[in-house]
C-alpha cells in the first residue's frame, strides 16, 4: 500500500512538471522593432523619441511580462497569439510607461533627461511618442536604447535620426550619438557696405592713375625744356 501511495505520489509531481506553465518565449527574430529620435523645433531643449514594436506577439508578450496582461495569453509551449485588445491595455499602463523611461534614456552633454510618455493613440500601429526634456538647448544627445533586450539579448532596434542618419540598437552597442542641434547660420553679407567698398576701391583705383598721369606730364615737359 505504502509502495503504491509513492508510486501515486510520483506520477502527480510528473504530470504536475509536464503541465507547468512554462515562462514566455521571446520572437527577436521576427520583424525588428523601430525608433525615430528628432528635435522639437520649438522647444530646443526637447528630444523626441518614438517607438514602435516589430512583431504584435512581442507586444503581448511585453504585456505579460510586466503583468498588465494575464499569463494565459502565452500558451504552454511558448507560443504567444496576439489579441486587438493587448495593445489597448498595455498603452496606458503605468507599468508599460515606467518600462519606456527605464529601458529609453537620453543624455545633453552627460546630463539625463526628464522624459514624458505620450499616451498612445495607437500603440500597435503608430508606436507610442516619449519627450525627454533636457536641462539645456540640444545640439548632440546620447539616446541609449534597450526595449525588449531584457526579454530576449538577440532583440535589436532599427533606429532613424535627422537627415536621414541610421543606426541598430543591439545588446552590447546600445547607445548613440545623435545631431540634433541645427549648425549656425552663415552670416549674410551686408550688400550695401561691400558695394561701397567696391566703390570706393574704384574711385581709389581712378585717382592713382589720375595723378601717375599727372606726373608723367610734367616730367615729359620738364624734358622738353
Amino acid at each position: 500500500m505504502a509502495q503504491l501511495g509513492r508510486l501515486l505520489a510520483g506520477t502527480l509531481a510528473l504530470a504536475a512538471v509536464l503541465v507547468a506553465p512554462t515562462p514566455a518565449a521571446a520572437h527577436p527574430f521576427g520583424d525588428p522593432q523601430t525608433v525615430t529620435v528628432s528635435a522639437d523645433a520649438a522647444r530646443p531643449e526637447v528630444v523626441r523619441v518614438r517607438w514602435k514594436v516589430g512583431g504584435l506577439d512581442d507586444l503581448t508578450l511585453l504585456g505579460v511580462s510586466l503583468g498588465v496582461l494575464p499569463q494565459d495569453r502565452v500558451m504552454l509551449d511558448g507560443a504567444v497569439f496576439y489579441r486587438d485588445a493587448d495593445a489597448a491595455a498595455i498603452g496606458p499602463a503605468p507599468a508599460f510607461s515606467a518600462y519606456l523611461l527605464r529601458q529609453i534614456t537620453v543624455a545633453n552633454g552627460g546630463r539625463a533627461c526628464a522624459g514624458t510618455v505620450e499616451p498612445p493613440a495607437d500603440l500597435a500601429k503608430a508606436g507610442v511618442t516619449v519627450d525627454y526634456a533636457c536641462p539645456a538647448p540640444v545640439g548632440t544627445a546620447s539616446v541609449v536604447v534597450r526595449m525588449l533586450t531584457d526579454l530576449n539579448p538577440a532583440y535589436q532596434t532599427l533606429a532613424t535620426g535627422p537627415a536621414g542618419e541610421r543606426a541598430v540598437y543591439r545588446q552590447g552597442a546600445d547607445s548613440h550619438d545623435w545631431a540634433l542641434g541645427a549648425a549656425p547660420a552663415a552670416s549674410t553679407p551686408d550688400l550695401g557696405r561691400s558695394a561701397a567698398v567696391q566703390l570706393s576701391a574704384v574711385v581709389a583705383g581712378v585717382l592713382l592713375v589720375a595723378a601717375g598721369a599727372f606726373l608723367v606730364t610734367r616730367r615729359v615737359r620738364r624734358a622738353r625744356r
